[in-house]
């Protein structure tokens, strides 16, 4: 403390010292005396019940057992226990190298897929899969349901094929749905680059 090691270097005393720094004397010489040790275990038992909670939750916690701790001192003992979670990070999918949009000569070369989302009066939402030609920006198939997965993606590009014939590429964004490994193994098996 800055107070301490002028008094030890300087040799000067307390008081002085103080004035020097701008603190009061007895603010020097106060030692707490509350016992926080009746907070420390309770919050100790509810990291171990509960570890993946916060302060907000425990707080909620032990003010519905009737305890009227206030919460500056919850956080404090909180604090120095060392309970305070780490801060989750997202997590990103690493971003795809950027390549040049090409003009498509002929059809058949290149087919982009994407998801539309909307919902209905009541509340319902609904996933729109949308799969054009890039050639002609014809649309060929738009699939509509509640609930889209990868296996249902196979299935509609599938029945494309069947009288469209397969492209040469699929042009997808990150999505779920396009990198999950049913899609990824079908693109594999019918020779499709898929990007």
């Amino acid at each position: 403390m800055l107070i301490e090691e002028a008094i030890v270097e300087e040799s000067i005393s307390v008081g002085r010292a103080c004035r020097i720094v701008g603190l009061n004397r007895s603010m020097y010489y106060y030692k707490s005396i509350k016992d926080d040790s009746e907070v420390e275990n309770k919050l100790q038992y509810l990291a171990q019940k509960k570890p993946t909670r916060g302060l907000g939750h425990y707080f909620g916690l032990i003010r519905n057992e009737g305890l009227i701790w206030n919460y500056k001192r919850v956080e404090r003992v909180y604090k120095k226990l060392g309970l305070n979670l780490r801060r989750k990070r997202k997590r990103r999918i690493p971003s795809r190298v950027k390549e040049p949009l090409v003009n498509t000569l002929e059809i058949n070369q290149t087919w982009s897929m994407d998801f539309m989302h909307d919902a209905l009066e009541t509340g319902r939402k609904v996933k729109v899969l949308n799969i054009i030609d890039d050639f002609n920006r014809e649309a060929l198939a738009i699939d509509v349901a509640g609930s889209i997965t990868g296996e249902r993606v196979k299935e509609v590009l599938m029945s494309i094929i069947e009288w469209r014939g397969k492209p040469e590429e699929i042009r997808t964004d990150n999505g779920p749905e396009f990198i999950s490994a049913v899609l990824t193994h079908f693109c594999e098996s019918n020779n499709t680059n898929y990007f």
